[in-house]
């Protein structure tokens, strides 16, 4: 795989066009999208005004006659979507300011899906099935959830990623613009009945006291000095009465529920309590309509409340509460988060000789924990699910892999029984074919080693692999394999169109049909077509990923087994002309022409182990094995070439079997 990686980056360096719709994509620009379609997607009857918004999350905010209409947001930039295709996948996201996605819309991608059966249009609908979604509703589980679509069969990695680029994309635009809570917000929900202390016990309200010895000297040079003394200046009491525990305990339930219907959208109620000679509200509100002595700071907000935001309350009704002076209750605005912590500062000021002396007498307060409602958990992810969902396909495949690997180990005491190897080669390509294969679509492709290469040049993500459970585990048992036993670990065991072929050329053996023996120099010039069909088809790539996906075609795997030959007539021929030559030349495809052979060979260069077994007599005193090779991977010398061994034993049980090996058969007339 480092020679991949190597040549890939080598590849990766050469310069591309300019027009190359998929060159530079890792700093791709992501256009603003036009008037026309921001209308669209948010439903606009009129004119709609697109403002570019770069703090916080990156987006465009959009406005109709001056009100604010929605938010989009690019897959892209926000998500960071990479395709099943190690490309760029932006859509782009719009979202109501009621928490709904409104619309999506498809900007680019480059995922080999035409080469599946599936148009743009379908991958179009898909991302159209979005709207409407609402993101305050909770997170679903599993593959099914209301309100999202389906991902599609034979597609699931590149639209089990646009699933999650667009919800992860919309819920943090949600949360950027303030649509939606970023915690769990206020627990509006639950109460208890609870006296004054106990409130203060948990924190309900935040509490300042300044006696009037303190204000004194804070206010030392006023005409009308202050008596010093214990008494309070201002004992000042403050929070948040929008859990039921703490409003209804203080105001009661008539009280209470008034005072929370007359809240607006986002808004929250703050009550302040106070003793003392100094008042917070003042008089000074009744003529400028606002209460210049209160203050409430949060971040770069300042807030200071007005007579439309205020209520005047006459007593409290919790068990154990003081007699108050004030009793005020403000309406806050949405600007001020209720789940930050914020501060109240009631300023005092005294008039002196030469102009005013002032002092602010601060409170910090943060809703306590218990008020909260625990924050939603985060969607699970796609790739759990789908493993979830696929847990029968996974444990045929997991069983598969562990005969195999039992097999492999054990080849020595298998390739000494000629019956059982035939007979368990037999069946388990059968299997490969029809379960693996035609059953659960677990065919691998070049295009796959083409996703990772680029993956590994832009970002690996384990997420995207990890989609597709059969593949994956392919993959995986794959390269595990390839450092023990080579390339044949897959190609001779596992890849269904393989099996097919050598399934059919045993049934065309059967029926006499007569195989041409390829002559040895043609046949190893004839390899030269698969190692430059992958190196072509890799180097295209960065070029242009969708005419990359279009020469991969070479491969016949798509109509014979994910499609199972329902596809147009132009590819079943191709695929029916080379399973013909595949009768009279025995994986003729595998030899010569497949780029998924020559592209995991490369890196099987990297095997540790040698578990094919050869004798010094082997090329020179017998060929046997050479003429029986069903893919020609054993040189006239009798050395076997890695590179092209499928891995399938049969030269293990010729030389084991003293009925067929001619070594063999002379020691055993020298013995008798």
């Amino acid at each position: 795989m480092r020679f991949l990686a190597l040549l890939a980056l080598c590849l990766g360096l050469m310069p591309a066009p300019a027009h190359a719709e998929t060159g530079g994509f890792a700093s791709i620009t992501v256009a603003d999208p036009t008037a026309d379609l921001a209308a669209d997607l948010l439903a606009s009857p009129g004119p709609v005004q697109v403002t570019r918004q770069e703090a916080g999350v990156p987006g465009w905010d959009v406005f109709s006659a001056g009100k604010p209409l929605g938010y989009l947001a690019s897959t892209w930039q926000v998500a960071g979507s990479v395709g099943y295709s190690g490309r760029p996948l932006d859509v782009l996201v719009a979202i109501s300011p009621a928490g709904k996605i409104t619309g999506a819309h498809l900007m680019q991608h480059n995922e080999p899906v035409l080469t599946l059966g599936i148009s743009d249009a379908d991958i179009a609908a898909y991302v159209s099935g979005f709207a409407g979604y609402d993101l305050t509703a909770p997170a679903g589980t599993g593959l099914r959830q209301p309100g999202v679509p389906d991902v599609i069969s034979r597609a699931t990695v590149s639209t089990g990623v646009i699933r999650d680029g667009i919800l992860r994309t919309a819920r943090t635009l949600a949360i950027g613009r303030g649509v939606i809570a970023a915690g769990g917000g206020i627990d509006r929900l639950t109460y208890a009945a609870t006296d004054w202390p106990g409130l203060l016990a948990q924190g309900a309200l935040a509490e300042v006291q300044v006696s009037m010895t303190q204000a004194a000297t804070a206010l030392a040079g006023a005409k009308v000095p202050l008596q010093p003394g214990d008494a309070p200046f201002l004992h000042l009491w403050a929070g948040l009465i929008d859990p039921p525990t703490v409003g209804q305990s203080l105001l009661g339930q008539q009280d209470f529920t008034r005072a929370i219907g007359n809240l607006g959208p986002g808004e929250t109620a703050l009550i302040l309590i106070s003793q003392g000679l100094h008042s917070p509200r003042g008089t000074d509100w009744k003529t400028t309509g606002t209460f210049d002595r209160i203050t409430i700071l949060q971040g770069d907000t300042r807030y200071q409340p007005t007579e439309a935001s205020y209520t005047m309350l006459k007593k409290l009704k919790a068990p154990g509460a003081p007699e108050a002076k004030e009793i005020s209750l403000f309406r806050l605005p949405p600007a001020i988060d209720p789940l930050s912590p914020f501060r109240i500062e009631i300023t005092a000021k005294r008039a002196t000789a030469s102009g005013e002396v002032a002092m602010t007498i601060a409170t910090d307060y943060a809703l306590p924990a218990a008020f909260r409602l625990a924050p939603p958990p985060e969607p699970e992810p796609l790739w759990r699910s789908i493993w979830q969902a696929k847990r029968v396909e996974t444990a045929i495949v997991v069983t598969m892999l562990a005969v195999l690997t039992l097999i492999l180990f054990a080849q020595e005491w298998i390739t000494r029984r000629p019956r059982l190897w035939r007979t368990g080669r037999i069946s388990f390509l059968l299997t490969t074919l029809i379960v693996l294969g035609w059953g659960l679509n677990g065919q691998l492709s070049v295009v796959q080693v083409i996703a990772f290469i680029h993956s590994l040049l832009t970002g690996f993500r384990w997420e995207t692999f990890l989609i597709e459970p059969v593949i994956f585990l392919l993959w995986g048992f794959t390269a595990l394999g390839m450092l023990f036993w080579g390339r044949g670990v897959y190609c001779g065991w596992l890849c269904p169109f393989g099996a097919l072929q050598e399934l059919l050329n045993n049934a065309a053996v059967r029926l006499g049909i007569r195989q041409i023996a390829v002559p040895q120099a043609l046949h190893e010039r004839l390899w030269v077509i698969k190692y430059t069909a992958f190196v072509g088809i890799l180097a295209l790539s960065f070029y242009s990923m969708h005419d990359a996906l279009i020469v991969a075609e070479i491969e016949p795997f798509k109509t014979a087994i994910s499609l199972r030959m329902l596809r147009a007539w132009p590819f079943v021929l191709f695929v029916l002309a080379i399973l013909t030559a595949g009768l009279f030349i025995e994986r003729f495809f595998c030899r010569y022409l497949c780029p998924l052979g020559a592209g995991i060979a490369i890196p099987a260069k990297l095997k540790i182990f040698d578990w094919l077994k050869r004798r010094p007599q082997c090329g020179r005193e017998c060929r046997m094995c050479e003429t029986k090779c069903t893919v020609g991977a054993i040189d006239p010398l009798g050395r076997i070439n890695a590179n092209e061994c499928v891995l399938c034993l049969r030269c293990q049980v010729i030389m084991n079997d003293g009925t067929q090996c001619p070594i063999l058969k002379r020691r055993a007339r020298a013995e008798g």
